[in-house]
């Protein structure tokens, strides 16, 4: 035993170098950093993307290895209570607002926190925890996601640490799943397996869910999961397995267009009326007359009144400021018109590309997901995960550059008026769109060759 440990050591003493360092620094980042920090976040985040792709390039046979070595950086995370992001402050409000039998799609935070008789476990907390923003706005986190909220508040006793470590145990055990489908689809599209750790050893991935709770990693399970059934011929069960995702997170619906001429034609409805029916039994324990409006009105804001680390955004606005258009007026206007461009977008994508192989159909949903980040006035970091995903089942490998730099966009935070650095945001986007065009020009180029053979 001693003897393997030290050919072990000897062998593999550089990588375990690099995988110690790297969890001393995922310490550092769970345990002390404040967001307003930036010059330091963006200091650990660069030595901690370094680290991942050299543990990629050292061991990306050693699956074992980067399996454990992934996990147990999450594990460092466990017991910190997230540092980039309050959200998880509002996954706890509307999990313990279902433990008592109260519909969180019905009431905001800011009306129960007056009412004298509303009694919540940790109400003050939550509620000033979550911010301004959140709590005078409905939720608009869908069916599925609630529950999972409200089985971490049970298994989190009532604590908000302890709901945290509940979240946290779900979120890292989603991402293992991940690897698990993910890498058996890399194998049947016939692509390399190691691709996988470009996912999960990402510093961006483990900060943002395992760091900071986005379920997006939940959310993402289940659309692997989807995938790899398809890839099996389980197309029935992949329906299902496809709604659970949209009951996570809405995002998965943009696709549903593009598997019309992935399956036959009445295969293709009989997909859709499954998907379907699933959201809808999700939904209706949630009903109410009420319940439609106000989680429409919610989910129309996120379009047309906040931005974020926008792109194309921030470029019509500065020609727009130009014409002395008012911002919230512009705002307004073009969260109207994009969501249009992204359906036609859709829509043009889903009749002429021949999105029956699953490999050109992972393809279509990556470029418009990411048209759609692109044309969005917010994009969050933790939003381009599923960009990350996408692209390690295609040729692309663009959204791991945007990764590694769409850290800037936490400038914003290190400023009192939380206003964004546009020098920063021009770099971001510089790079991610630099990286685009040159990967289409180069996957053409090898295109026409081929066909010249």
């Amino acid at each position: 035993m001693q003897n393997r440990i030290l050919i072990f050591w000897k062998l593999h003493r550089l990588s375990m170098v690099l995988a110690l360092a790297s969890g001393l620094l995922y310490a550092v980042f769970a345990y002390d950093l404040v967001r307003t920090e930036f010059m330091k976040m963006i200091g650990l985040f660069a030595v901690l993307f370094f680290f991942c792709f050299k543990l990629i390039q050292f061991q990306k046979w050693n699956f074992r290895f980067l399996l454990l070595v992934g996990i147990l950086f999450r594990l460092v995370f466990l017991l910190a209570i997230p540092n980039l992001s309050q959200d998880f402050y509002r996954f706890i409000w509307d999990g313990e607002l279902l433990g008592i039998g109260v519909n969180p799609y019905l009431f905001l935070p800011d009306e129960l926190i007056s009412d004298p008789e509303f009694l919540l476990a940790n109400a003050d907390a939550l509620h000033s925890g979550m911010g301004e923003l959140s709590a005078r706005h409905y939720s608009n986190y869908p069916p599925l996601n609630q529950f999972f909220f409200y089985i971490c508040t049970l298994l989190g006793g009532k604590t908000i640490l302890g709901t945290v470590i509940a979240m946290r145990s779900l979120i890292i055990l989603a991402d293992v799943g991940i690897f698990f489908f993910g890498r058996q689809l890399l194998k049947h599209l016939n692509r390399s397996p190691h691709l996988i750790f470009w996912y999960f050893l990402n510093p961006l991935v483990i900060i943002e869910l395992t760091g900071n709770l986005h379920f997006e990693g939940v959310m993402l399970f289940f659309f692997v999961w989807a995938l790899h059934l398809l890839s099996v011929k389980q197309w029935a069960w992949a329906a299902v397995v496809y709604a659970l995702s949209i009951s996570i997170k809405l995002v998965p619906l943009i696709f549903l267009p593009l598997f019309l001429k992935h399956f036959p034609w009445k295969r293709s409805f009989l997909f859709y009326g499954i998907i379907g029916l699933v959201i809808l039994l999700t939904f209706v324990p949630f009903y109410d007359p009420a319940f439609l409006a106000n989680y429409s009105d919610t989910i129309t804001l996120w379009f047309s009144n906040f931005e974020f680390n926008a792109g194309i955004y921030n470029a019509v606005k500065k020609v727009g400021l130009q014409f002395e258009a008012k911002p919230w007026e512009l705002i307004k206007s073009y969260g109207k018109v994009t969501p249009l461009l992204v359906i036609l977008t859709v829509l043009i994508i889903s009749f002429l590309r021949k999105n029956q192989k699953l490999q050109i159909l992972i393809t279509s949903m990556l470029f418009v997901l990411a048209l759609h980040f692109f044309l969005s006035a917010t994009v969050h970091p933790w939003y381009i995960i599923f960009l990350i995903v996408l692209a390690i089942f295609t040729e692309f490998r663009f959204p791991i550059f945007w990764s590694a730099v769409i850290i800037l966009s936490y400038s914003a935070y290190s400023n009192p008026d939380f206003r964004e650095n546009l020098g920063l945001l021009f770099i971001e986007y510089f790079v991610v769109f630099g990286i685009l065009l040159y990967e289409i020009i180069r996957l053409r180029g090898q295109k026409l060759l081929f066909r010249k053979n």
